[in-house]
């Protein structure tokens, strides 16, 4: 066994923890008010944080990014088919078969890893009422060819954004895009609340809408206007949420540093390729994809094992893909030949270990293992 396997094992993505200290009185004032969920002070003055931080009109919380994935859907009355990305996490997906919505997979551009705007169009019938992006590793989707495309066939749009808080392109939050935006903050995202999920609206209205659909439907004691589910983000989430918004700034600027120093090391690697930027002005870097091409002297999984034997534990984000689970494979969508990109990407890819408490020697250990395979 190696030394730096001895050490404590590297992961690709740790939450970022404030000290404990400094989340007491918190945890007091939720204890002393005895308001531990159902839309409490915590949690609507996170809320009211997340506008202003992000720079959006509305946001909901919800319990998780699965749930408000599945409320989104629901907020818009989707049906029939949507067209989405087999590129991601299965939640994208599932969220789908949970309403009761028949994806349809269309491959992914090979720069930017998104779902590719020049195949949307020919994967649109009469069945379709809305397209299902990912703003995949925090890059930001083509907005404005998807957005034209949506208009052009009077579709909804639901970015999926699970991967990128804070991410600013040319016009601001890439949050507004679309008629819904959704996020996670689950532990292993760029800002989390242990667990937890959002919806961006645009309008009061909206956001009411899904206020009744993740408690139950309910207007008031009386009155439900929804099958609604219990989708709430409990006092202790929000509580989290608001003191991890104090660290945000210094983790998102920590994450930039080792973003440079990983391309900086591995800039003269031959068969190894960084994912480029996709014009954000203000990227996230919530994760460091590497794709392991043909010159690499090993395969991808050879590479992975590599690090593995030498306690860093990457992840092959995102493999298998969602089209080659048992529950999607037999979609005529979800056919390896119409998703030649994504399948090639999926046997290619693997995320590096990138959180603010990574140091500067963990990074050189990783880049200098994979320069000497």
């Amino acid at each position: 066994m190696s030394d730096s396997a001895k050490a404590p094992p590297i992961y690709v993505t740790q939450p970022l923890l404030p000290p404990l200290e400094e989340f007491i009185p918190y945890l007091q004032q939720i204890w002393d008010s005895k308001w531990l969920t159902n839309n409490g002070p915590f949690h609507q003055q996170l809320e009211h944080a997340l506008c202003d931080y992000l720079g959006v009109k509305h946001v909901a919380l919800l319990t998780n990014g699965t749930v408000a994935l599945i409320t989104a859907l629901q907020t818009l009355r989707i049906t029939g088919e949507v067209i989405t990305t087999p590129y991601s996490f299965v939640a994208t997906a599932h969220s789908l078969l949970w309403n009761g919505i028949k994806p349809v997979f269309v491959d992914i551009d090979p720069l930017t890893l998104n779902l590719d705007p020049a195949r949307i169009e020919a994967a649109i019938t009469s069945q379709t009422t809305a397209i299902l992006p990912v703003h995949c590793y925090g890059h930001p989707c083509d907005v404005a060819r998807i957005a034209k495309i949506a208009d052009k066939h009077g579709l909804k749009v639901i970015y999926d954004a699970a991967h990128a808080f804070g991410v600013r392109d040319q016009k601001g939050s890439v949050l507004n895009h679309g008629d819904l935006s959704v996020l996670s903050f689950h532990a292993t995202k760029v800002f989390n609340t242990f667990e937890g999920g959002a919806i961006v609206c645009h309008d009061a209205e909206t956001k009411q809408r899904v206020d009744h659909l993740k408690n139950f439907g309910f207007v008031d004691e009386e009155t439900i206007v929804a099958p609604g589910i219990n989708g709430k983000m409990s006092e202790f989430n929000a509580a989290l949420g608001l003191l991890q918004l104090n660290y945000i700034d210094r983790a998102l600027a920590r994450r930039g540093e080792i973003d440079r120093d990983y391309r900086r090391r591995l800039a003269n690697v031959a068969g190894i390729r960084c994912l480029a930027d996709a014009g954000e002005t203000a990227p996230n870097h919530s994760y460091f994809p590497i794709l392991v091409e043909d010159d690499y002297p090993i395969a991808r999984d050879a590479l992975y094992t590599r690090l593995k034997d030498n306690g860093i534990h990457p992840r092959r984000y995102f493999h298998p893909l969602i089209s080659d689970f048992p529950m999607y494979r037999g979609l005529p969508s979800a056919q390896q030949s119409n998703l030649p990109v994504a399948t090639d990407t999926a046997q290619r890819v693997l995320c590096l270990p990138l959180y603010p408490a990574l140091e500067d020697r963990q990074v050189e250990t990783i880049t200098r293992l994979i320069a000497n395979p």
